[in-house]
């Protein structure tokens, strides 16, 4: 990456290289880790090196309370943010959080309609299961107008998260039939909507902005600031050699368990009403609590 960055001197980095499928995350917990967070970071520190003027993670809504692999992946790609800003704050680090594109690689639109084209069933997972839904051009265009914002971030050392106005969830059975319709066709008559069970770790609705952010207006319209605190290089630091010990040694169940409940204490600690190193080492050796990934950088 050092080559690459030094060969072409990028002003801006749009990083989207990630993996997305949940469904084949959870079944490679390695892989995700390496590449959606451990690689984020590696490019993020030479974007930095460099001296990138901007650098944007293409972040996702399943980063807000993983409940997934490839959600917690994510989340710690745009934790890596936090400590990539303190430490060459001549780059400005922003995450651009957001829902389902459709027609998207992977969307359930294209999934729906080979459904259709073979006559049914379109196979949903649960009728209550709500999405939130951009198109593409939206999307690139509001990815385009955020690494144009010159938002400083509410604390110092912090990148920005910022989270597209995705507008109202959509029930994902409304769109099976909306689709059905737009076929020519009529739902459960000629194509049959089968309800097959949510997924593990699979959320019935998508949250956009985590307990511990608050939703701030920013100069773009559509466009809002997610304002938390940060999380301390040290933090992020000693977040990274656990998992990246955990990839080199292959071994999936451990990194399964171990990003998923490191998410789960990061959110409990910047949930508190004031985050920092104290409540940290609270935290950590609070009586009967999990051994932590995350510590004061104290011995």
């Amino acid at each position: 990456m050092r080559e690459v960055f030094n060969e072409h001197r990028p002003a801006y980095v749009f990083h989207a290289a990630a993996y997305k499928h949940v469904g084949l995350m959870e079944a490679n917990p390695v892989e995700a880790v390496r590449n959606n967070a451990i690689a984020t970071r590696v490019v993020a520190h030479v974007a930095g090196e460099a001296g990138a003027r901007k650098f944007l993670l293409v972040s996702t809504d399943k980063a807000v309370a993983p409940a997934t692999v490839m959600g917690a992946s994510k989340a710690l790609a745009e934790f890596a943010l936090d400590a990539a800003r303190a430490r060459f704050p001549g780059t400005g680090y922003a995450a651009v959080r957001f829902g389902n594109v459709l027609g998207s690689s992977g969307s359930v639109v294209p999934i729906f309609r080979r459904q259709i084209e073979r006559g049914g069933p379109i196979t949903v997972t649960d009728e209550r299961m709500t999405r939130y839904f951009m198109t593409i051009p939206e999307a690139v265009q509001l990815i385009i107008r955020a690494g144009s914002l010159s938002t400083p971030p509410a604390a110092p050392g912090t990148a920005e998260v910022l989270v597209l106005d995705m507008g109202e969830p959509v029930r994902i059975i409304d769109l099976a039939r909306a689709m059905i319709e737009l076929s020519g066709l009529d739902p459960e008559r000629d194509i049959a909507i089968e309800e097959i069970g949510a997924h593990a770790g699979e959320k019935l609705h998508e949250e956009l902005f985590n307990g511990y952010e608050r939703a701030c207006p920013t100069a773009a319209e559509k466009i809002l600031l997610a304002e938390r605190e940060p999380l301390s290089p040290e933090v992020v630091a000693a977040m990274f050699d656990e998992i990246r010990l955990l990839v080199l040694e292959g071994d999936a169940a451990g990194l399964a368990a171990k990003v998923t409940g490191l998410s789960t204490t990061v959110r409990s600690d910047l949930e508190r009403p004031a985050a920092g190193d104290g409540v940290l080492r609270e935290l950590a050796t609070a009586p009967g609590a999990p051994a932590p990934l995350i510590h004061s950088g104290e011995p």
